[in-house]
């Protein structure tokens, strides 16, 4: 009898409910993060409805005009963009979300951090340069916040590369990223952003320390005037959901 394989997309999504579900009462350990870091590594663009990069130019794998390549880029053919950053929702209930960031060439997510929060994060396509910080030491001035960090990574992820994972207090929890070619990146976000439960975005800038010499002052701004996040429609595989409501 021929049973349909599961698509990627929904054992990630099964391993995130059974490991992140709020019922649980323990905390994910170090073994099954990593065991959600090896579904990740299965995953390519093809698995959540858009168009892998070859060599930084794009080849359709379904009909452009129905494909959700389009919201990932417009560069196309050689033809130049403006940079820009598309974000394709792919899941999100009170415990975890799923999504992919796409960037054109030279399109930048500025200095962010992820309250509370464990992030796994796979490159789908393309070339990235990256930032990372964590904090040694920080207060609240004004309501904003300013203190020490560590960089803890600054360098260029390239796919195919392995899926990576920062968590509250290590791992890069305050990175920037920029698209040094076409480039998309599937993020697991656990628990995802919110306002309502004290996990907002926030952004900062950072000043270097010549006197320590991988240290830097991290302070709060305001929501950067030319960060713009266009949404667009997942099209990729269903994802049949059990225990929570999207």
């Amino acid at each position: 009898m021929y049973t349909m394989e599961k698509a990627k997309i929904q054992k990630l999504y099964d391993a995130c409910t059974s490991l992140f579900c709020s019922s649980r009462k323990q905390t994910p350990s170090f073994q099954q993060i990593q065991c959600l870091r090896n579904i990740l590594d299965t995953i390519e663009g093809i698995d959540v409805g858009i168009d892998e990069i070859s060599h930084h130019q794009f080849s359709s794998v379904v009909d452009s005009t129905h494909s959700s390549i389009d919201a990932c880029h417009e560069h196309i053919n050689g033809r130049d963009v403006e940079p820009e950053i598309t974000y394709i929702h792919i899941y999100e209930c009170d415990d975890f979300s799923i999504g992919v960031f796409c960037f054109t060439q030279g399109a930048k997510l500025p200095l962010h951090d992820h309250p509370g929060m464990t992030v796994l994060s796979k490159v789908l396509y393309g070339s990235l340069h990256i930032k990372a910080y964590d904090w040694l030491k920080m207060s609240s001035s004004h309501s904003k916040t300013v203190g020490f960090a560590k960089t803890v990574g600054d360098g260029v992820f390239e796919s195919p590369c392995e899926a990576s994972a920062l968590f509250p207090t290590t791992g890069g929890n305050i990175h920037s990223l920029e698209a040094l070619t076409p480039s998309a990146i599937l993020d697991v976000l656990y628990p995802p952003y919110s306002e309502e439960f004290g996990r907002p975005s926030k952004y900062y800038s950072h000043t270097p320390m010549p006197s320590l010499p991988g240290y830097v002052i991290l302070k709060e701004i305001d929501l950067p005037d030319d960060l713009v996040v266009r949404g667009e429609a997942y099209l990729g595989p269903q994802i049949i959901t059990r225990f929570h409501k999207p």
